[in-house]
């Protein structure tokens, strides 16, 4: 169970995994012949994930192949088109709880034992819900591919989505969010940043959504949920790894042909108005040990407008000790205990926000006017082509960093890309165009971005304020 900070990421170890990789090339309307080609003086293999086979089924169930016969495993991922973007209002939370609700039993497979059917066999399983899309995954041994496509279509297909499993995941869910959220530092500030910043409930409320919300719906609005959302014509299934394409394409077929579709839910509005005036709030904090805020902006959508500038920019305003904020805050006048930029991209309206835990030495204001210092010596002054190499260099990193969450030395990375490019925007060598465009970003695309997102009347700023005495520790 993970937040999502969606991030494009190295090329040299991508090069050297599909050079050595061993994929054959079967007989398929899909090439997966790799070319090289050049931009702005970086080499790169395209596509980074050669497909070896994509189909639908005829109850609308999208499915794409990548075979990799260097490690015998194999990854599979379920992205489903819905997230907390998807929910009514007065019913929020749907998206989350059947997260947990997918691990609880189905016709063939009691509780628990979707984890005991996975980890017997020394795979790994998990799950994560976003406020547009929710993934799920199984990496396995090659010759257990068949169990988790099997276990995977159980649930879709018939799911207990019970009274009992209902509360069950509720309470559990409940406890989630104590843990995670009503007791961490600086977590509940930053969700009300986010409550404020955007404007239409689609994109403002929490994933975890609301108590409330969840304890006043039926057993009935929870089934209907399910049905709407949790169908194959509104799933894409990636499968990436050691396997045989003709075989694969059998098991597929064989458990998930027999699902029904349903009809395709109606795709949310979530667009938000342009802030005209600059928004505040104070959050009283009894867990941060020291004072915080965030500055926040709207930005654009994934692949639109300034998207790959904001990208670029972001690494260099916050991607390590070198960077700008780090060493200007830091490092350099020691306002601050840690200062960052994100850039929380999602399908729709997305936001750019830095946060700071300052110093009690200092005031919030102080600490402010030297971000807003960086922010306009981002508009007014090109930066060097030494930093934006670097920047783009981490982007690159991130890809195939050991450690990464999306890295393509996983398989499951691999499966996780494909299934989102697809079930986003239908085609998976988008991942290949985004590359592209990241390394094509200019000194003067930064300076657009800067001028067009950090404007005065456009920032929300919430401070995290600690409400334990002075010198006492927060529990």
């Amino acid at each position: 169970m993970r937040n999502r900070r969606f991030k494009l990421f190295s090329l040299t170890a991508a090069m050297l995994l599909f050079t050595n990789s061993g994929v054959s090339s079967p007989a398929s309307t899909v090439s997966p012949i790799q070319t090289t080609v050049s931009v702005n003086g970086f080499e790169i293999k395209k596509p980074l994930i050669p497909v070896t086979d994509r189909f639908t089924l005829a109850n609308g169930m999208r499915v794409v192949f990548s075979e990799d016969h260097s490690a015998p495993v194999v990854s599979c991922v379920l992205v489903y088109d819905v997230g907390a973007r998807n929910e009514k209002k007065g019913r929020s939370g749907f998206a989350h709880l059947f997260e947990h609700m997918m691990f609880e039993g189905s016709e063939n497979v009691g509780k628990t034992e979707y984890f005991r059917y996975v980890e017997s066999t020394g795979g790994t399983v998990n799950a994560s819900t976003h406020s547009d899309f929710t993934n799920y995954f199984e990496k396995v041994p090659s010759n257990q591919l068949e169990l988790a496509l099997w276990l995977e279509s159980d649930r879709m297909r018939s799911l207990k989505v019970t009274q009992e499993n209902f509360e069950n995941q509720l309470q559990t869910v409940k406890e989630e969010k104590r843990l995670r959220i009503d007791n961490q530092p600086y977590v509940p500030a930053e969700l009300q940043m986010e409550e404020l910043a955007y404007d239409n409930w689609a994109n403002k409320h929490p994933v975890i959504g609301s108590f409330e919300d969840l304890d006043a719906s039926s057993i009935a609005d929870i089934r209907q949920f399910f049905k709407t959302y949790y169908a194959p014509n509104n799933a894409v299934l990636a499968v990436v790894g050691d396997f045989d394409r003709k075989q694969a394409t059998a098991l597929v077929h064989k458990y998930f042909d027999s699902i029904p579709a349903q009809p395709i839910p109606a795709t949310p509005s979530v667009a938000e108005s342009v802030q005209q005036k600059d928004k505040y709030l104070k959050v009283d904090d009894p867990h941060a040990p020291t004072p915080a805020f965030w500055m926040t902006w709207k930005a654009p959508a994934r692949r639109q407008g300034d998207y790959y500038a904001l990208g670029v920019l972001q690494k260099i305003l916050s991607t390590g000790t070198s960077s700008r904020l780090y060493q200007r805050m830091v490092k350099g006048d020691q306002v601050a205990l840690s200062a960052s930029a994100d850039y929380d991209e999602r399908r729709g309206p997305s936001l750019f926000e830095s946060q700071v835990v300052f110093k009690p030495t200092t005031t919030a204001e102080k600490a402010r006017t030297i971000v807003w210092d960086e922010l306009e010596k981002l508009k007014k002054e090109p930066v060097s082509q030494e930093e934006l190499d670097k920047a783009k260099n981490q982007i690159l990193r991130d890809m195939f960093s050991s450690a990464g969450y999306y890295t393509l030395q996983r398989s499951v990375g691999r499966a996780e890309l494909l299934a989102e490019y697809i079930s986003f925007y239908g085609d998976s060598s988008f991942l290949d165009k985004d590359i592209e465009e990241y390394l094509k970003v200019t000194p003067q695309d930064i300076q657009k971005a800067a001028k067009d997102v950090f404007t005065r009347e456009g920032v929300t700023v919430v401070d995290a304020v600690p409400t334990h005495p002075a010198g006492e520790a927060s529990p």
